[in-house]
């Protein structure tokens, strides 16, 4: 952050050279330099590259106001809080206004009286860009007074003026928000009417408070957010007010799990476990975010609802906490991710999704177990020969030494969840077969993987029903 410029009268202000200039054009014109500059503007947004971003860049250059539509999980807030990047660094403004009017335009009556008693003299005071961010949640509580304003009796008995003087007025969110970024987060939830007192300040600048028509030409860059589903189970945007926002643009999920783990990886970044205490191998990392896809397609979740990126990213911190919180059972030191550890991500799954009738008569943790299961198979496929669910009886298979480990060994391989590093090597490198198929086909594996990827097959051949797996109280059973 720069310093504050050593400006503090409007005398001085008019010296420096100063131009007035709406929030549009300095978004604009900042934008323009970023662009050129080959800047990113929206750092730490993935997967909008060629999508939404340039949608929205080329609404921003159009000086458009802007509603962003789509699922929950999508970053709409943090694309409209990321535009203060855009904004002038510090603007000066009229020293005691509650609307931040422009020394050199100013709109409300204390403004314009002040200047014109107190001329050059008149005191400016300097706002940061971080503080030109306004947001609001539409509820069906909110009122007309809460974004508008109200008439304040108590302000008119201290200044003993009548319900007539418009001095006896109270500003609401959006006149305060004046020269800023104002948001207003699930639009369709506002109530129509409270919808309608948005019309003309979003066109001719009017603003109406209990039969006050004071013209104020506020400088606002509204950003609105809306959920589809919203359309259809708790309001809609009124056609008018619609019709007067500039650009609608669609946001969407990550479109691959690459993607997906680099929003993850820039979310987790400062949990230091991974570099302490976990080690999280990258095949753990692609399943965590196959578990997002397998949700967002399932009969069982609500589709319209939307599965949010924020279930990877508390899932990844409660299979964080699963392994740290293990190797302080255990004493280990440092650990490793097991796949028997993503039992500890089904909370975080359950409480992400919303499921359908079905989904419910399951119940959320079945499904949760399902999806897990899901995401083991649909990678399985990826990685190792498919196994297909029709075959010759005596037909050979790569799997056919590790089955048949099961059944001329042990027969069965328990794997507890709070058993330690040590015991767990030894209870996988027992199943010798497991290390020939990872060298003929998945050769290539870091020797820190090997432990996962061997869990996996086992898993997978679960899921392709090779073998059994049965959750127990404590731990994993094969057989």
């Amino acid at each position: 952050m720069t310093s504050k410029p050593e400006i503090n009268t409007l005398g001085e202000l008019k010296a420096s050279g100063y131009t007035v200039k709406s929030i549009k054009n300095e978004l604009r014109d900042n934008l323009k330099k970023k662009i050129l500059n080959k800047e990113n503007v929206f750092e730490g947004i993935f997967g909008y590259e060629n999508t939404v971003i340039p949608q929205l860049e080329q609404a921003i250059l159009s000086k458009h106001n802007i509603n962003l539509l789509g699922l929950r999980g999508q970053a709409k807030t943090r694309l409209a809080r990321m535009m203060t990047k855009l904004l002038d660094e510090w603007i000066p403004f009229v020293a005691g206004s509650e609307i931040n009017d422009d020394p050199l335009n100013p709109i409300s009556r204390f403004a314009k009286e002040l200047i014109k008693s107190e001329g050059d003299n008149t005191p400016i005071e300097w706002l940061h860009r971080d503080e030109r961010f306004f947001e609001k949640l539409a509820t069906p509580d909110v009122t007309v007074a809460d974004l508008i304003g109200d008439v304040d009796p108590i302000k008119a008995a201290n200044l003993k003026l009548s319900y007539a003087d418009d001095r006896v007025i109270h500003f609401g969110m959006i006149p305060r928000a004046n020269r800023s970024i104002f948001v207003i987060n699930e639009l369709p939830d506002l109530q129509a009417r409270i919808q309608v007192s948005l019309f003309n300040i979003l066109q001719e600048g009017d603003v109406q408070i209990r039969g006050f028509k004071v013209r104020m030409p506020l400088d606002i860059q509204f950003v609105f957010t809306a959920n589809p589903e919203d359309y259809t189970n708790r309001g809609s945007i009124v056609t008018p007010l619609k019709d007067r926002i500039g650009s609608q643009i669609l946001t969407h999920y990550p479109e691959n799990i690459q993607t997906a783990k680099e929003i993850t990886k820039y979310e987790s970044s400062l949990d230091d476990r991974q570099n302490e205490t976990v080690y999280v191998p990258e095949l753990a990392k692609d399943l965590l975010e196959q578990i997002n896809f397998e949700a967002r397609e399932s009969e069982y979740v609500d589709a319209k609802s939307g599965v949010s990126a924020r279930m990877s990213i508390t899932a990844f911190e409660n299979l964080l906490s699963t392994a740290e919180r293990r190797a302080l059972i255990t004493g280990d030191e440092k650990t490793s991710v097991r796949l028997s550890d993503f039992v500890g991500i089904i909370p975080a799954i359950t409480g992400k999704v919303e499921l359908v009738y079905e989904g419910e008569q399951e119940g959320a943790e079945a499904i949760a177990e399902l999806l897990i299961d899901n995401a083991v198979r649909t990678l399985f496929g990826v990685l190792f020969p498919k196994i297909e669910k029709l075959q010759k009886k005596d037909a050979a298979t790569p799997y056919d030494s590790i089955i048949e480990w099961f059944l001329d060994d042990k027969g069965f391989l328990e794997i507890t969840d709070n058993s330690s590093d040590e015991n767990f090597t030894k209870q996988l490198n027992l199943i010798t077969p497991l290390d020939d198929l990872i060298n003929e086909f998945r050769p290539e594996t870091d020797e820190k993987d090997h432990l996962f990827l061997k869990e996996f097959i086992l898993w997978g051949l679960a899921v392709s029903k090779k073998l059994n797996k049965e959750r127990f109280r404590t731990g994993v059973f094969f057989s």
